[in-house]
């Protein structure tokens, strides 16, 4: 594929020549290179990036495939310019086992539109006590987490620390402290912040610190970072677009205060700030009215950063660029997030000029419980390559 007449997150005319799912050559001038069999992607003076990477994703299989599944999910993902994911456990049965995962990834691989990473949980079918699958696992397996949850047990999430370092596997951390949040859910989400960074400092674990959305906890990863603990962090889009004062949509953990805005958004200008993850979280109509906490997030991830981030605070382009690409690869081990020759011809072309208003019907998730309905963004995504192949293209 030649993709042509784009232009990169520094404002210059890009061209990228790709094959066999790499990127060959970007620069100028690159018709030579295409032959008869290349497809010709005319950007016509759209911006491209490295396609996004998410660490932080739910779509549901097994068990709740009545909000999202495979299938619609890689929609979504690809309709926003995403071509990784990293999926949670909290399935029905949780994904404890290799196995498990192996069939998920498998499954995503069948529909071709997105890559899949599935976790494995920390503690068996999140009883909150037994690790012993842990010392099985294959070296396939990097990521484990007991996202949705949390370990409650220090003694547990202690010796799951001290696993992991000797069999190289970062644990992702959802920090809550499960006895305090019905009362304080910010004291809930900062007291198991410090204990996750102690343990990973302790042990030299890698941690990586889940939707952070409290000035106290991203100060804790602060202090850890300074302290050589091998610590990185993820925020999400809507920890950055809403405030408690105007907005009560219930997700977990919950919409926060403008200081607390502010404190992620000065967190990311300081490098403090490792990514940008949606949190994808669908639920039915139904299983919304009865309290679930979530939204869908893929789809509009990247045009509420922009809008925010870029637009509003007047951050680069190249550090969102860093924070929902390169940043999330690197963490994860991936051959992405980078425009240049050798890394996947993975890329996403958008619409930084003008705008557009989300509609929550016409998102390609199953589920449609986005509070960013009517919402008037810049930054949509036209196209989505994956491999070298459009995987998404805007109507």
């Amino acid at each position: 594929m030649l993709v042509r007449n784009a232009i990169d997150a520094q404002g210059r005319p890009i061209e990228i020549y790709t094959k066999d799912g790499r990127i060959q050559a970007v620069g100028q001038g690159l018709s030579c290179l295409a032959g008869p069999e290349d497809e010709v992607l005319d950007a016509v003076g759209k911006t491209i990036l490295p396609a996004f990477v998410d660490l932080h994703c739910h779509w549901r299989t097994p068990g709740f495939e009545y909000k999202e599944d495979i299938e619609t999910g890689s929609r979504a993902a690809a309709a926003g310019g995403y071509t990784f994911v990293n999926l949670m456990p909290n399935t029905k049965p949780v994904c404890s086992s290799a196995a498990q995962a192996m069939q998920i990834q498998q499954q995503a691989e069948k529909v071709g539109l997105c890559d899949v990473n599935q976790t494995v949980s920390i503690t068996q079918d999140f009883d909150g006590k037994n690790i012993d699958h842990l010392k099985t696992l294959p070296a396939s397996v990097k990521f484990i987490t007991e996202d949705g949850h949390g370990v409650q047990n220090n003694a547990v999430m202690a010796r799951a620390f001290a696993i992991c370092t000797q069999r190289d596997i970062t644990v992702m951390s959802h920090a809550e402290d499960m006895e305090i949040s019905p009362w304080d859910y910010r004291l809930a989400e900062d007291i198991e912040t410090v204990r996750n960074c102690w343990l990973s400092e302790y042990y030299q674990t890698r941690l990586h610190m889940c939707h952070v959305s409290t000035r106290g906890a991203i100060e804790a990863i602060r202090m850890a970072k300074l302290r050589g603990a091998p610590v990185s962090c993820e925020v999400t889009p809507h920890h950055l677009w809403f405030t408690n004062d105007v907005c009560d949509y219930r997700v977990n953990p919950p919409i926060r205060t403008a200081a607390d805005v502010q404190a992620l958004i000065e967190a990311i200008q300081e490098g403090v700030v490792d990514a940008i993850a949606t949190d994808h979280a669908p639920h039915s109509e139904e299983d919304k009215l009865k309290g679930m906490a979530g939204m869908v997030g893929s789809e509009t991830a990247f045009a509420v950063c922009y809008t925010k981030l870029c637009r509003e605070e007047g951050l680069p382009l190249e550090l969102l660029s860093q924070l929902m690409s390169e940043n999330p690869a690197k963490i994860l081990g991936l051959a992405k997030g980078r425009i240049e020759p050798g890394y996947d011809a993975d890329l996403v072309l958008v619409d930084l000029e003008n705008p557009y208003t989300v509609k929550a019907a016409e998102l390609h998730s199953k589920s449609h419980n986005c509070p960013y309905d009517g919402a008037e963004l810049y930054g949509r995504v036209c196209a989505t390559i994956k491999a070298g192949k459009i995987t998404y293209q805007a109507e």
